[in-house]
């Protein structure tokens, strides 16, 4: 696995002088089968559609993003902090998306595939120009382009942040080394342009100036812990990116503004701090397990909150400490080993839970960026192992082989489980229990299938898992509405408005649960749930037309024709056309109710009630 032709272990340097045409060619062959490899082995992912979960939000049910590309809604993409976060990148990609594809999930998913392709040859140009090895660099880039941890990143239309974030990120890298080589103030510019974008996809990468004192550290060698002028040194590189350091910390605060004005930030009360930290020290050697044996992959992992056993977490802890004891302890000796696990656990700090956000243990589309910095300490290593114990070349490669094809067969079914909603969620299902998320989301794919009495269970299961996730309640309380369970729905609805903090379902809820009171004949109190759906979406047109009605059936007739014909005028209706003829009718404006009632004909002609009372009207003049 030791590349003969180009330096080893030095620093970039000592590379920056033009290699050898053959090294360049065969660099571009490499590329080349790479990227290709990466996109026949995620061929099947062209087929999936979008799913239930983020892909609404992001781009099915998104208006700005379903616009497509305009001046308005670049704007609005520059300022939007919904979805819990500050991507503006984020968003003007899946418009584009939508520019060029409409809402076809197949070029959706064409982009997000040829992005991994993209950051797969990205990873091993920059690694194979930093450390002067080839094979080393495509064999990590390789389990990067396989590794079933990254299949959530590539096949999950709303995970596009997470391969953008990375491809600004890898271009950062190759700046830095671009500008380590020669320092002068426009590349140290282009680096600083390069990370600022990268945080506009998504906030992920503000652990990169710390990346970069690695990269320092090995393979660049341009720090070191063993001298008084290395450890000056060392101070110097810090100060050099102190302006990096500004824009992770900038990212950091809108980060955590945008969710916590999107309630996305996980309660203290529920989730203290203790608990967050015991889940996050077993949670770094979880993600090494799953690393190494990826069975029992999911798209949620609930949080075990007080069910974390102690032993688990004590284990966890003592080999984390464990490996990081011996990686220092051979810093110089090996210095990809202290690069490699210092990576690992620095990118991973802003999504290992100590800021919790969301109601999940761990995620695999969380290991992206960190699980770089172990592939580098696993080649590497066990390159010099084969080297120790002189292991021919044809057995290195073949060991290589077999590990990539193993893992390229499990991405491949992994794939397969993004194929829609059902799919996915039925999976997590199989391979974990208690999977609240996983329950409703099942549950929904279920109601858009048709089936509301598959759907039930699970949105009772998830109530029950969860009792503080509204959309749960939200969902079970329109089943029984529709069921006719007027109380049982009442109920639900106002567990859901309880622990909502997503606008669009809180304005749903307020709504529904005004046309359940208007079914129990209590107009005044459908009235103010009406009202208060409006407050949170002032153009909710089925709440402007609920209160309109509300107010008919009150006598409040000024009243009820300004919200009906409001209503009216936000989008063809029938039903605000009929109602508002009923409002006009009743006070006594003949023409103008007859009009109300044209128009509700010309969108419903079998409206049955409209026509007659059009006829008594015509009848009567």
């Amino acid at each position: 696995m030791k590349e003969p032709v180009t330096a080893v272990e030095e620093g970039f340097d000592s590379l920056s002088s033009r290699p050898p045409s053959v090294n360049v060619g065969s660099s571009l062959i490499i590329s080349l089968l790479l990227f290709v490899a990466t996109l026949i082995l995620y061929l099947p992912a062209f087929s999936n559609g979008f799913v239930n979960y983020d892909d609404p939000a992001y781009v099915t049910s998104n208006a700005h993003v379903l616009q497509g590309l305009s001046w308005s809604n670049l704007r609005w993409a520059l300022t939007a902090t919904v979805e819990a976060n500050w991507h503006p990148l984020t968003w003007i990609s899946h418009m584009a998306d939508v520019q060029f594809f409409g809402t076809n999930p197949r070029g959706h998913h064409a982009v997000s595939v040829l992005m991994h392709g993209l950051n797969v040859v990205l990873l091993f140009l920059v690694l194979k120009r930093a450390t002067g090895y080839r094979l080393r660099s495509a064999l990590v880039a390789g389990l990067f382009a396989v590794h079933p941890l990254n299949v959530e990143c590539v096949a999950w239309v709303a995970e596009r942040k997470s391969l953008l974030s990375m491809f600004f990120l890898l271009l950062t890298m190759g700046a830095y080394g671009w500008y380590a080589s020669k320092r002068s103030f426009g590349r140290y510019a282009l680096v600083v342009l390069l990370f600022a974008l990268g945080l506009a996809a998504k906030p992920m990468v503000v652990t990169l100036p710390v990346l970069l004192l690695l990269w320092d550290f090995w393979p660049l060698k341009r720090i070191a812990f063993d001298s008084r002028k290395e450890r000056a040194t060392a101070f110097w590189l810090v100060a050099e990116k102190i302006l990096l350091f500004a824009l992770s910390a900038a990212s950091s605060w809108i980060t955590l503004y945008a969710q916590h004005s999107g309630g996305a930030l996980g309660s203290t009360e529920l989730l203290p701090l203790g608990l967050r930290i015991e889940n996050a020290v077993y949670s770094y050697m979880a993600y090494i397990g799953k690393g190494i044996w990826p069975s029992g992959l999911a798209v949620f992992y609930p949080h075990p909150e007080q069910l974390l056993p102690l032993w688990q977490v004590g284990l966890a802890g003592v080999l984390l400490a464990g490996i990081s004891g011996f990686v220092w302890i051979n810093r110089n000796r090996h210095r990809y080993l202290l690069t490699g696990w210092l990576w690992y656990l620095a990118a991973m700090v802003p999504m290992i839970g100590i800021v919790q956000v969301g109601r999940q243990a761990m995620a695999d589309r969380y290991a992206y960026l960190p699980f770089v910095g172990l592939f580098i300490a696993a080649v590497w290593g066990i390159a010099e192992l084969l080297e120790r114990f002189k292991v021919s070349h044809f057995v290195g490669g073949a060991i290589a082989a077999a590990v990539l094809i193993a893992y390229a067969s499990i991405s491949f079914l992994q794939i397969s489980y993004w194929h829609d909603s059902y799919t996915l969620f039925s999976h997590a299902l199989a391979v974990t229990s208690h999977n609240g998320i996983a329950e409703d989301n099942l549950g929904t794919a279920l109601m858009a299938m048709g089936r509301p009495d598959l759907a039930m269970p699970h949105f009772e299961a998830a109530a029950e898992y969860i009792p503080q996730l509204s959309t749960a309640h939200y969902n079970l309380g329109v089943l029984q509405q529709q069921q006719g369970q007027v109380v049982a729905a009442k109920n639900q609805y106002e567990l859901a408005l309880r622990y909502s903090t997503d606008p669009t379902e809180i304005a749903q809820a307020h709504s529904n649960l005004g046309f359940l009171l208007m079914g129990l004949n209590d107009p005044k109190a459908a009235e103010q749930e009406f009202t208060a759906a409006l407050v949170v979406s002032p153009e909710k047109q089925n709440s402007m037309l609920g209160r309109g009605m509300a107010e008919y059936q009150q006598g409040k007739l000024d009243a009820a024709v300004n919200d009906l014909s409001r209503a009216a005028r936000m989008a063809p209706m029938a039903a605000a056309d009929f109602w508002l003829g009923r409002a006009l009718e009743d006070r006594g404006k003949t023409q103008s109710a007859i009009a109300a009632y044209e128009s509700a004909l010309q969108i419903a002609p079998d409206m049955a009630e409209a026509r007659q009372r059009l006829n008594g009207l015509r009848s009567a003049r």
